[in-house]
């Protein structure tokens, strides 16, 4: 009886160390806690193992992206070309044209190199560097080739025909292989302090802490533009939309080849109303069911309330 009371306690204490290792609650039914940060390694570690099986997945998949709240943490919104964050902090993004580093000779790399540790000396501010890879886009130059193609009628049939099998090599060589293009951006951070401005009401204040910050952020922009410059190095600042645009790319890179950032600009995907031009045949349409639809509210509430109805909708076309 006491030997088989010793095994039976080597082996609950054999099976207490292996739950403990491999980090399983020792209770079979007992649900294992999973903390915040082990969340995205778990999905990681799914993602592979489903790439692995799945051997035809969509070009589309891509890993989860880093959260936007470890560069921005405690990120507001996006107002007047900044992005705003607690405690009156204030970002503006500005990007940076790159220059042929290793295709100019010693002497004009000097003049880069310096340029560049100049503005890094004489800046005192809080500075980020920031570089995004995104898939290089054929796209608008696909675009242009089409467009000649069809506009020049005087082409002759070699002509034409190399412009096609540009046209196919390009979408194979971009296909082909993942190929990127590298993006430069400097972070400025600013934040304003409250106790130092003086305001009537809470409006004022508001748009006191706005001008005070953009002209701060501003300034420090024009600075890094000029000793930048002598090297250069365009720096150029992004608006509202630019820096919308640099966040799109950063959570949907692989999707960005086909759902690109200007087509859903140029197809108004973020307007609160649709204001796109119309065929006449659907403007037939519209007028046609809101018509019906008006013929139905006159039944409902009577002729009266139904003719100031149909004015008013027809008037808003």
């Amino acid at each position: 009886m006491i030997d088989v009371l010793v095994f039976a306690g080597i082996g609950l204490s054999m099976y207490v160390l292996y739950r403990w290792m491999v980090k399983e609650p020792i209770i079979p039914w007992k649900e294992k806690k999973v903390k915040p940060n082990e969340i995205s390694l778990n999905k990681n570690l799914k993602n592979k193992k489903k790439n692995k099986k799945n051997t035809t997945s969509s070009p589309l998949d891509e890993d989860e992206a880093a959260p936007f709240r470890l560069l921005f943490p405690d990120i507001l919104g996006f107002e007047g070309h900044m992005i705003r964050r607690a405690d009156n902090e204030f970002s503006m993004i500005a990007e940076v044209e790159p220059v042929n580093y290793y295709l100019r000779d010693q002497e004009e790399q000097e003049i880069v190199d310096s340029a560049f540790e100049t503005w890094i000396a004489s800046n005192k501010y809080d500075v980020r560097i920031y570089t995004q890879n995104r898939f290089v886009d054929l796209s608008e130059a696909i675009e242009e080739i089409k467009r000649t193609l069809q506009s020049q009628d005087d082409l002759n049939h070699e002509a034409r025909e190399f412009g096609e099998n540009m046209i196919r090599e390009l979408l194979h060589w971009q296909k082909a292989t993942p190929r990127y293009e590298a993006k430069r951006y400097i972070i400025f951070n600013y934040r304003v302090d409250v106790k130092e401005i003086k305001a009537d009401d809470e409006e004022e204040l508001e748009d006191i802490i706005q001008d005070k910050a953009f002209n701060e952020l501003h300034r420090r922009i024009q600075a890094a533009r000029q000793h930048l410059r002598s090297g250069e190095m365009d720096v150029k600042m992004l608006s509202t939309d630019g820096i919308v645009e640099v966040c799109y790319y950063a959570f949907n890179r692989k999707r960005a080849l086909v759902n690109r950032y200007k087509d859903v600009e140029n197809r108004e995907q973020l307007s609160l109303y649709v204001t796109a031009d119309q065929t006449p045949k659907r403007i037939a349409l519209v007028k046609g069911e809101l018509e019906k639809y008006v013929q139905k509210e006159k039944a409902t509430r009577g002729s009266n309330q139904g003719n100031e109805n149909e004015e008013e909708l027809l008037q808003t076309i």
